[in-house]
């Protein structure tokens, strides 16, 4: 689950830059390959491996970097003036962080952090913005990732509205295991605690394990090294069938 603000003005300019680019105000490179350049060191843009649990960057910091994962897992963490952490966002290949400095954030508002050794294209804003200035294809594509990343806001936004925290995880699971991305799930290769799962969800440790011991007991997952999610944990969430109940019923188990 990813919160974020939405896209900004200095993202909305980009896209009329790119809409303009469309109708012929400004010229594209014939042979400009998206994916070829974040994954090329060049002017404003450099690679760089980052082991598991170093930090990216750290809430606070300066922002004037945008970051594109090739290889690996982000966890993005926000620490309240209180001190308390939260887990908003686990970032997977082939998506961007730290686009909030081209919507006006001079600092960073979350730390992020690899989860498993990563290789990450970081991009310097003026780089960015003249690459979305120039080129189309990149535009396009940059668009499309802040479009996805909107509509991934309001789903969660309304999961935490209106479904309980054992549906929560359900469908964080479910997420974690790329369901329906190539039609079957996989086991979630990456180590990610109770903890964890509860700050992202918004509950308790305890509830979290509770919630897993139920659904390997009634067969939504098993563990073999990994943890597998099943079909029947998909069936589940989209018929809102009984095995998954209210907090208020769960909470009396």
């Amino acid at each position: 689950m990813v919160l974020q603000r939405g896209v900004g003005p200095t993202i909305f300019a980009a896209l009329r830059i790119f809409i303009g680019t469309k109708e012929g105000h400004v010229g594209e490179s014939a042979s400009f390959d998206p994916q070829d350049f974040l994954a090329k060191v060049g002017l404003g843009k450099a690679i760089s491996t980052y082991r598991k649990d170093q930090i990216v960057f750290a809430q606070g910091e300066v922002a004037d970097t945008i970051f594109y994962i090739q290889k690996g897992r982000v966890k993005v963490v926000v620490l309240s003036d209180q001190g308390k952490e939260a887990v908003v966002g686990i970032l997977e290949p082939g998506q961007f962080f730290g686009e909030g400095c081209l919507n006006g954030h001079s600092l960073r508002i979350s730390t992020t952090t690899a989860m498993e050794e990563c290789v990450i294209t970081s991009i310097m804003k003026t780089a960015m913005l003249a690459a979305l200035y120039s080129e189309p294809k990149f535009s396009e594509l940059f668009m499309a990732y802040l479009l996805t990343r909107n509509s991934r806001i309001e789903e969660d936004l309304i999961d935490q509205l209106f479904n309980s925290s054992e549906k929560l995880l359900a469908r964080l699971l479910l997420l974690l295991a790329h369901f329906g991305k190539e039609g079957s799930p996989k086991p979630i290769d990456i180590d990610v605690s109770q903890e964890t799962l509860a700050e992202m969800i918004g509950t308790t440790r305890s509830r979290v394990s509770f919630f897993m011991n139920k659904f390997r007991k009634l067969g939504l997952i098993s563990y073999n090294g990994k943890i597998e999610v099943h079909n029947s944990m998909l069936n589940a969430v989209l018929h809102d069938k009984p095995e998954i109940k209210r907090d208020e019923e769960t909470s009396s188990v």
